[in-house]
């Protein structure tokens, strides 16, 4: 690489590692540079001229700007995954029979424990699920389980109590009234449907609306966010969240990963060795996150994400992201009999019918190539 580009990365790189401004003299004694302060300097200006580095203080040292580390991801990052990391994972995936979410949900929490980074699952939408079954199962005279299936093999149970008054028998009628006129209905459409139905099933119900909202939220459930967020605690010691505006975004993004998912689908980002990264975001540009799909029986695709501070290790959570997403990927693929995936539900409920799987459409990302930071053209530092 060329000097420019060298000094970039060991800014980058010293900044991930200490929080502080990288000064010159830092650089030359820590690294041992072949050049004089003064070159060092030099091209620190020029960098900072071009957009790449900023001076946070009237005094002292550089910090990365956001068109920084996107140059720096996109041209000078190297990582590998370390042995840790894999065995952690191959471990996972060593444990024998475990339903698709289980393996999901273990993997995440290795994936944030070896990059300190929260990560998450995200469905990639429901809008080709279709409802194939809703059952009521008894449980006692005064509680019953509505379950609800979709052909993507996703279920959701509501259970609850009940008075004399409906009682079990009225509410089976109703369930079933709902089995037979919803299934074969998108989850997009139950909502309507369901409220198009509101006056029988209260008459069915006997007047009961409470038990009529009941299963009216079990069935919105359907159509809700699938994510899933773990390690959330590794980002709140990190200096960026510690200002409140700051701490108030990352929970905001962390607490509802229906929310996060479509943060993903609106931001701006490259593709990078098969992994979607946006880079500086958030009230003051200090989030990043990066994301990549993994094949999953019974539905097209699934998000893999490591959400952290713009300030992260791109270079190993790049490696380790990518690592787990093809490990899992082959994992899942490799199976001859993927139905036998399916057929274990997320809730770990009894599935009361037959499930085929969907194709769920994922969002493409456009790519940008980057330029080198070469010249002295402003470059831009937002997104």
């Amino acid at each position: 690489m060329t000097r420019r580009d060298e000094i970039l990365k060991l800014i980058v790189e010293e900044f991930i590692k200490t929080h502080q401004p990288v000064a010159s003299k830092t650089l030359l004694e820590t690294y041992r540079l072949e050049v004089c302060s003064a070159t060092i300097r030099s091209e620190m200006n020029s960098l900072e001229a071009d957009g790449y580095i900023e001076k946070p203080h009237t005094s002292g040292g550089r910090i990365p700007t956001t068109a920084g580390y996107r140059y720096y991801v996109e041209h000078l990052s190297q990582g590998s995954v370390d042995e840790q990391a894999k065995n952690a994972l191959q471990t996972v995936l060593g444990e024998k029979r475990k339903s698709i979410e289980e393996v999901m949900e273990s993997s995440c929490k290795v994936l944030s424990e070896m990059t300190n980074l929260a990560s998450a699952v995200l469905g990639q939408g429901t809008s080709e699920e279709r409802l194939v079954s809703v059952q009521l199962i008894p449980l006692s005279k005064t509680t019953a389980s509505a379950i609800f299936v979709t052909d993507g093999g996703y279920v959701e149970n509501k259970t609850f109590v009940l008075d004399e008054t409906p009682g079990i028998e009225a509410v089976q009628k109703a369930v079933g009234l709902l089995d037979e006129r919803l299934r074969g209905t998108p989850v997009g459409e139950l909502g309507a449907k369901m409220e198009a139905m509101k006056s029988i099933l209260v008459d069915y119900l006997l007047g009961q609306e409470m038990i009529y909202d009941f299963l009216y939220s079990a069935l919105a459930a359907l159509s809700g966010s699938r994510g899933s967020v773990y390690g959330a605690d590794a980002l709140l010691s990190q200096p960026e969240f510690q200002d409140p505006e700051a701490m108030k975004e990352l929970m905001k993004a962390l607490a509802h990963p229906d929310g996060l998912e479509n943060r993903l689908s609106k931001l701006s980002k490259r593709k990078i060795g098969g992994i979607d990264v946006s880079i500086g975001h958030g009230a003051k540009n200090e989030m990043s996150i990066l994301s990549t799909d993994v094949k999953v029986p019974g539905s097209n695709a699934v998000s893999l994400t490591l959400l952290g501070p713009t300030r992260m290790d791109y270079n190993k959570a790049l490696a380790t992201l990518r690592y787990f997403a093809e490990q899992l990927d082959s994992y899942f693929n490799q199976k001859g009999d993927s139905e036998a995936w399916t057929k274990q539900s997320r809730k770990k409920q009894p599935t009361p019918a037959k499930e085929s799987p969907s194709t769920r459409k994922t969002n493409s990302s456009g790519k940008r190539k980057a330029e080198a930071p070469k010249g002295r053209g402003k470059a831009s530092r937002k997104d």
